[in-house]
């Protein structure tokens, strides 16, 4: 195990180079919560979906693919299909907004009170979620790699931490990136070796049609099969819509308000759904040969839940000597690339839309300067961080984690209610203001009322039930809302009519932004993924056979080729006249 630290330990400091690499990016707080607008597609597509995994992608799905097979797939099915949705257009309606938070888009949208009620809700639910993230995955790296709980809590957290308000977000795409290229290419690697250790595709989908798993990995389940009637079609529909509504609302714009413009929103979106649409296939794929040749092995473990190590156990298996570190790097990397993400929107949102509005109600100039703006950013970073930090410390501490109980109950019952609103304001203009919180209230009866049942009636309801429901009383609020749009002020509806048109209009970058860094952000981040990649070498001198070599080698290579391209990219381009300028980036 000592090999491990050495490797995270290499991997952590190119990550906290990387992010001070990027600080000379990060003049204003434009650049610290979006990146100056600057983004290019191949970097922001990179970091929405590294933003949308973590360790639960691995051991919670990963448990999920090793007990019911892929049933539970649709909701990446739903995610790619959100992700093509952006690439036709709705990726460029949310970077035309202009917006530097989701709370400015709320703002635009509903007015003030939804921006200030979405702004705090957020403050309360953003870091407590990283906190259990955080906590979750240094439960599972001590219990699967006899990693020490509380230092890992510590390292990781502090990592995020320094990165994140070195470089804010340019930091964190740079970072996000590097992960993303690591944690795609070792878990392809794990993949194609699960697929030989099977004996290729036919051996592998024979095993569906085996008494034992039969049942289990039938595409539609039986009510009553699994807990809480999982992966039936009443859930696998419910899911889906549950999914895609998330991602194609007001509530998921921030992803693209780091992108140059509109079409380079598109074209994230579009990467953002081929890696996903990938991923999907090589993650899920090793938990399941994990049931059909190990099954026995991994739920004799010891473990509380054994299905959620599936994964860890097949690449400990499969994987040659030195690169169980590079996948325990991509395991942190998921989960670092969901915190350093909230992280830096939490700021931008404390910066951009509570304090100016505190300052405003005290009688102070809501204007702030430069200087007072990064300063701000870089406190609200470090203050955020070690709270998250202190977070996940107290959910290790304790046996009886009844703050973790309450937080799934919210994000659950409070978190569909909140984003609903935000659904039907993006593709239904004719709604008023105050609809946000009439939808809101409507979508809360079938939550409470499921509270009421389940803890004073013993009667908990399913997450589908309670999400049909939701979506039925949402519906039936917004159409209530529609008739009163008469009643909407004139100066309401020119404020809606202005978000829709803002929304409709091209970014001109080169009049709104200026100039781009896109050399500039190729090179830095081809670096470091070529160091990276290069030091990755060095795992050849770990005595291995020459076939587990070969695996080394292709995974360093992987890494380093991408880095050399993106460096080659980066490099300045010489002016044809000199008296033009030395060169230019």
């Amino acid at each position: 195990m000592h090999l491990e630290y050495i490797t995270l330990g290499a991997y952590f400091i190119i990550l906290l180079a990387l992010g001070a690499g990027f600080a000379r990016l990060t003049n204003n707080m434009s650049d610290f919560v979006r990146g100056g607008g600057k983004g290019t597609w191949w970097l922001v597509g990179s970091s929405i979906v590294m933003a949308g995994i973590s360790a639960f992608t691995f051991t919670g799905n990963g448990s999920a693919a090793f007990e019911g097979g892929p049933t539970f797939l649709i909701i990446y099915v739903a995610n790619c299909t959100a992700y093509f949705i952006g690439w036709l257009f709705l990726a460029a309606w949310f970077r035309q907004t202009r917006a530097y938070t989701h709370a400015d888009l709320l703002r635009a949208r509903f007015g003030t009170a939804v921006e200030q009620f979405s702004a705090y809700t957020g403050l309360v639910l953003g870091p407590l979620g990283a906190s259990i993230q955080l906590w979750a995955l240094a439960m599972f790296a001590s219990a699967v790699f006899d990693f020490p709980l509380g230092t890992t809590i510590i390292v990781i957290g502090s990592v995020v931490l320094i990165y994140s308000t070195v470089g804010g977000r340019w930091a964190v795409m740079a970072t996000d990136f590097v992960q993303g290229i690591i944690m795609m290419v070792i878990t392809t690697v794990v993949a194609i070796l699960a697929w030989q250790h099977i004996g290729g595709f036919g051996n592998f989908f024979s095993n569906f049609s085996d008494p034992r798993f039969a049942d289990d990995f039938r595409l539609v389940k039986e009510p009553g099969q699994f807990d809480n009637d999982r992966f039936t079609l009443k859930w696998i529909i419910v899911i889906f819509f549950m999914v895609i509504y998330h991602q194609i609302s007001l509530i998921s714009a921030s992803r693209y308000l780091a992108a140059k413009d509109g079409r380079e929103a598109k074209r994230a979106s579009l990467l953002a759904c081929i890696l996903m649409a990938v991923g999907s296939a090589i993650w899920f794929f090793p938990p399941m040969v994990a049931r059909f040749m190990y099954g026995d092995e991994i739920l004799a473990q010891g473990m509380e839940n054994p299905a959620e190590s599936a994964y860890a156990y097949i690449a400990i298996k499969l994987l040659p000597n030195g690169l169980l570190g590079i996948l325990i790097a991509a395991m942190f990397a998921a989960t670092m690339s969901s915190m350093d993400t909230g992280l830096n929107q939490q700021v931008g949102i404390i910066v951009r839309n509570i304090i100016p509005r505190l300052r405003s109600g005290l009688g102070l100039d809501p204007e702030m300067s430069n200087r007072t703006q990064m300063w701000i950013c870089y406190i609200s970073t470090v203050a955020l961080g070690i709270f998250v930090i202190v977070g996940a410390l107290l959910f290790a501490l304790q046996r009886e984690i009844i703050l973790f109980d309450a937080y799934l109950i919210i994000s659950s019952m409070v978190g569909i209610p909140i984003g609903l609103p935000m659904l039907m304001g993006l593709w239904i203009k004719r709604i008023p203001f105050w609809s946000y919180f009439v939808i809101f209230g409507a979508c809360m009866i079938p939550s409470l009322i499921s509270f009421y049942d389940g803890y004073f009636n013993d009667n908990p309801w399913t997450i589908q039930h309670r999400a049909m429901w939701i979506f039925i009383t949402g519906v039936a609020a917004t159409i209530a809302c529609v008739p009163m749009w008469k009643w909407a002020g004139k100066k309401q509806r020119e404020h809606i009519d202005e978000f829709f048109e803002t929304m409709k209009t091209p970014v001109d970058f080169e009049a709104e932004i200026g100039e781009g860094t896109d050399r500039a952000q190729a090179k830095l981040i081809g670096t470091s993924a070529t160091i990276l990649g290069a030091s990755m070498f060095l795992l050849l001198l770990i005595p291995n056979p020459l076939v587990d070599r070969m695996w080394i080698f292709a995974v360093a290579g992987s890494v380093t080729i991408v880095g050399v391209l993106l460096a080659i990219y980066g490099r300045p381009v010489k002016l044809l006249h000199p008296e033009e300028g030395e060169s230019k980036n």
